[in-house]
């Protein structure tokens, strides 16, 4: 009888466990946010526990059969993995896992399965639990999003497009034809942003990349490179795909304006360089490289052009990335020298005065034209320092030779457009005239037309302060850039500088005569004293006297000079020294 009763109290306690533990487990599974399937191999049996309903709410698992009504529930490409995952079969049971979306095409799902087996190695029950990775994924592909693609324009960004363009690369190498790139800038678009915001030019660059976007397809890449620049890699261009073919369908596109969703149209222009692998260059970023040169070889001639790779444009590059480079070493040190051309007057070619011109002699000893090194100043920024530079180096030689040279002549210096433009430029140099105690009306400053062209009020003010400090002003080179004879009536100069264009065939041709003969008549009607520049012949000072030239400045009476020569020149022509 004790026995009895120890084996009930016995089987009491394991039910009381069993039960504690049957509580447990629920617990945790109404608790989960994942759902599980058990099958039972021994008595054939299925259940589905925690949050099943969630998942799969129109599905009801009673018996086996019914596990093939999940295929209904998931997109048709998971429907053979969810199968290999529900897989009852004993022969061929392994736990796996894997992961499936649901025909919501909202929810992830992850599905991971365990397996128990008995003694004999069978399989006697499986678990697969399904987990929502929704957010996970999501996040995930949105970092996959933004490491291939650009998020402005949904285009391929920069990193990934060289990827894809070396694959492009190699296949030509392998299959022995070609890959070309496209490098497509928009014109002015920096002055399209300062103008309408930032906001408008990203909706500009938008609706850009979503036209080029139409050209990609399994042989064409398509990227946005950053800001207004896109890049289109081709392989084995031909056809639809051809270079051609893509330039003329974008210059047709972009001869109807980009309306904005402020109602704002946008009529812009494009500049394209083009360059092949192998011919240009035999590596991908080489190949970009390329195609990027010669699209600022487009943009220098005038922009809304395509231009072709060819050997010239890359050498030239290069020459002038070297000189670049040199420069910014050369202006740090000051490194430059300066010569000085006399200017005469016409009538009994006596001593006007004289242009300094600055000269530099890079590290190798090679004399570097300003032709050549001045736009590159002007483009990286270098000019701003080397135009002070020069401004005072000038002042001072000027200011000793007064002091010695008894002689009553002027000092012209050229002045850049982006010197001028600076706020500080005037109080720059009346503070360079007061340190070396020159006279105002003793120093004449050259501008060009570009000067003029974007703020012609604000330029015009500047030129009167200067004339109101007596600061003589010439107008350099007429004639050769925008000449509107209607703002030359009203601009406050002193000088009009003819060009060495007109001069070189004022005594050949006769049209060039009527022209430089009514520059020279208007200018004396509007009170300019007129120079002409790149006089080298006799006949042709001669001729520029005749129809009444003020001033000469050339080869003919004098070139540009180092300081120690023109130091001769103020002697012989001033009568000596100050005693």
């Amino acid at each position: 009888m004790e026995e009895l009763r120890y084996k009930v109290d016995l089987l009491n306690a394991m039910n009381q466990r069993l039960s504690a533990d049957e509580k447990m487990y629920r617990l945790i599974c109404d608790t989960s946010s994942n759902a599980f399937l058990y099958a039972n191999f021994r008595n054939n049996t299925v259940r589905t526990l925690a949050n099943w309903c969630f998942f799969f709410p129109e599905v009801d698992i009673r018996e086996m059969k019914d596990l093939a009504k999940l295929y209904s529930q998931v997109e048709d490409k998971y429907v053979l993995p969810l199968r290999d995952l529900l897989f009852l079969e004993k022969t061929e049971l392994n736990a796996g896992s894997g992961i499936i979306r649901l025909k919501d095409n909202r929810t992830w799902v992850e599905c991971e399965s365990a397996i128990l087996y008995d003694e004999e190695g069978h399989a006697t029950d499986k678990v697969i639990r399904f987990k929502d990775i929704s957010k996970f994924k999501n996040q995930n592909d949105e970092l996959t999003y933004i490491a291939y693609y650009d998020v402005l324009t949904g285009l391929y960004n920069r990193n990934y497009f060289v990827r894809l363009l070396a694959d492009f690369v190699r296949r030509a190498e392998n299959e022995g034809t070609i890959t070309t790139v496209m490098f497509v800038d928009i014109d002015d678009f920096r002055k399209l942003n300062d103008s309408l915001g930032i906001v408008a030019g990203d909706e500009l660059v938008q609706q850009f990349g979503r036209f080029l976007s139409d050209f990609q397809e399994e042989n064409v890449l398509v990227s946005h490179f950053n800001a207004d620049i896109y890049c289109i890699g081709i392989y084995a261009p031909e056809g639809d795909r051809s270079v051609r073919h893509i330039y003329e369908k974008i210059h047709e596109r972009i001869k109807s304006p980009f309306v904005l969703t402020t109602g704002q149209e946008l009529i812009i222009s494009v500049s394209v360089g083009v360059a092949e692998y192998p011919e240009a260059a035999k590596t991908t970023l080489e190949l970009i490289n390329c195609a990027e040169i010669v699209m600022f070889k487009a943009k220098n001639l005038g922009k809304n052009a395509i231009q072709y790779f060819d050997a010239p444009i890359l050498k030239e590059f290069l020459q002038n990335a070297t000189i670049e480079n040199k420069l910014k070493e050369a202006v740090f040190s000051q490194n430059f020298t300066m010569n000085f051309q006399p200017q005469y007057h016409a009538k009994d070619k006596s001593l006007r005065g004289m242009e300094a011109l600055v000269r530099w002699r890079d590290s190798d000893g090679k004399m570097i034209s300003p032709a050549v090194f001045i736009p590159i100043a002007e483009k990286n920024g270098t000019i701003v320092p080397l135009g002070t530079w020069v401004i005072e180096e000038s002042i001072k030689t000027f200011a000793e030779w007064k002091k010695k040279y008894a002689c009553d002549v002027i000092l012209s210096l050229n002045i850049s457009a982006i010197q001028y433009m600076r706020e500080e430029f005037i109080d720059e140099v009346l503070g360079i005239i007061e340190k070396y105690s020159v006279s105002a009306s003793e120093l004449e400053l050259e501008i060009t037309e570009s000067v003029l062209i974007g703020n012609f009020k604000e330029i015009t003010e500047k030129m009167s302060t200067l004339r109101a400090h007596g600061i003589r002003i010439s107008m350099d080179d007429f004639g050769t850039g925008y000449s509107s004879l209607s703002y030359l009536k009203g601009l406050p100069i002193d000088t009009l500088k003819i060009d060495k264009s007109f001069v070189d065939t004022s005594v050949s041709d006769e049209n060039t005569r009527v022209i430089t003969e009514s520059i020279i008549f208007m200018a004396k009607r509007l009170g300019f004293e007129t120079v002409a520049e790149g006089v080298e012949t006799n006949e042709q000072f001669e001729y520029l006297k005749s129809i009444g030239c003020d001033c000469i400045q050339g080869y003919f009476l004098g070139k540009p000079m180092p300081k120690s020569e023109i130091e001769g020149l103020l002697e012989r022509q001033c009568g000596g020294r100050k005693q």
